[in-house]
């Protein structure tokens, strides 16, 4: 986070910074976010759960994926571990330490474990669903056994995540 910026922070246990009550001052965030929503979009297209991920460096997106579980038969088709997938097999490197992920909703424990062993810098999340357990997410993240905690920031475009969400599983119950 640049000093200056508006933004609500609440520095929590091991070092995690959650940034909550994001607020419309930082285009840099919502272009990306864009980006993760139009990867979204392609998951409700093909009857996935509508989560989009891309991943940045150096303000550049360089790994794109969304939600393939139905479609890989596969529990690991998180649009977090597409992402992941991909910039591994492009790269032949995991480690993603000066890297940001951007994510339609926050990441499920699987994912959260998976972008710390990734050593990525921040995780910039549109959506939370209500059930969501922060302690065990921030205990995952800043686990120091394989890299530096992880930096969260929330709310950003939350409005559009969530609706697009929320037009999947009204579709699914008709």
């Amino acid at each position: 986070m640049e000093p200056g910026q508006n933004r609500k922070v609440a520095a929590l246990t091991f070092n995690i910074y959650v940034h909550f009550f994001y607020e419309r001052v930082d285009n840099m965030y919502e272009k990306f976010m864009l980006e993760a929503i139009q990867e979204a979009k392609i998951a409700f297209s093909e009857g996935e759960i509508p989560i989009g991920a891309v991943l940045v460096y150096d303000q550049k997106v360089i790994s794109r994926g969304h939600n393939t579980r139905i479609q890989d038969s596969s529990v690991l088709g998180h649009a977090e571990m597409n992402v992941l997938k991909n910039i591994a097999k492009k790269t032949g490197n995991w480690r993603l330490n000066e890297c940001d992920l951007y994510v339609t909703m926050i990441p499920c424990p699987m994912c959260a474990s998976a972008i710390n062993q990734a050593r990525i810098r921040r995780v910039i999340c549109g959506t939370i669903p209500n059930d969501t357990n922060y302690s065990q997410l921030i205990e995952i993240l800043s686990d120091h056994k394989y890299g530096n905690p992880v930096e969260i920031l929330t709310g950003v475009l939350e409005d559009e995540c969530s609706e697009l969400l929320k037009k999947f599983f009204q579709k699914k119950r008709t």
